[in-house]
């Protein structure tokens, strides 16, 4: 039986992995995800990437739209959008050579957004 190339992974199953990579966080990560909308995404909006000045749909894997619990405040204003991650299937499959590595991207990009919902810069990440 030969392995299913990367590409052919369904939108339907990389959800799955997303999924998956949620709940294999450990238990307190997992409870700050409860809070966060997470969205699988074809591709990154031209928008996002124009805004983000990133030159290519394939450099942006993820992303973090919300506020920072580093930035929660009681006192703020109500109102405010809820934290939402997005996960590009597009460009992690683009990346991955192998459905294994697909796994473990997904489970990267996770865990790189949730740090930025508790406040990390991109160079302060495990990942």
């Amino acid at each position: 039986m030969t392995a299913k190339r990367r590409r052919d992974i369904s939108p339907e199953a990389f959800a799955k992995l997303v999924q998956q990579a949620i709940a294999d966080l450990p238990p307190p990560y997992a409870k700050l995800m409860e809070s966060i909308a997470v969205m699988v995404e074809e591709e990154p909006p031209q928008d996002v990437l124009e805004d983000l000045e990133i030159g290519g749909e394939d450099d942006l894997l993820g992303l973090y739209q919300g506020q920072s619990l580093a930035e929660e405040s009681f006192f703020m204003a109500g109102g405010t959008q809820p934290a939402k991650i997005s996960i590009y299937r597009g460009p992690i499959l683009r990346l991955c050579d192998t459905p294994e590595e697909v796994v473990q991207e997904v489970y990267d990009t996770v865990v790189h957004e949730l740090g930025h919902h508790v406040g990390l810069d991109d160079d302060e990440m495990p990942y």
